[in-house]
């Protein structure tokens, strides 16, 4: 299939991009996207009819587990490294007027 990229559809893509490119610069991104998609030609032409699905190389799995708190309530020993505190929170710096 030929892939080939019109001054168009590179200017296009410049646009969506915020790309200022020279003529050179333009040339050259056209091509690289030519032989892109031509890789993209090949990888299609491979027969994948018995190949799974995956979404990683390697089989991972999420192990859920129930949340425990290990370190428990201690507001008091937190609070005591805080510069300054008031009703059990951090008093910081005002930022917003």
């Amino acid at each position: 299939m030929a892939n080939s990229i019109s001054e168009e559809t590179m200017e296009y893509v410049g646009i969506l991009a915020k790309l200022e490119l020279s003529g050179e610069e333009k040339e050259q991104a056209r091509k690289d996207m030519e032989r892109m998609l031509e890789y993209i030609d090949q990888l299609n032409e491979l027969d994948t009819s018995g190949v799974e699905p995956m979404s990683h190389i390697s089989p991972l799995h999420n192990v859920f587990r129930e949340d425990q708190v290990t370190n428990g309530d201690d507001r008091d020993a937190i609070l005591s490294n805080a510069p300054e505190a008031r009703d059990g929170s951090f008093v910081v710096p005002r930022t917003v007027e």
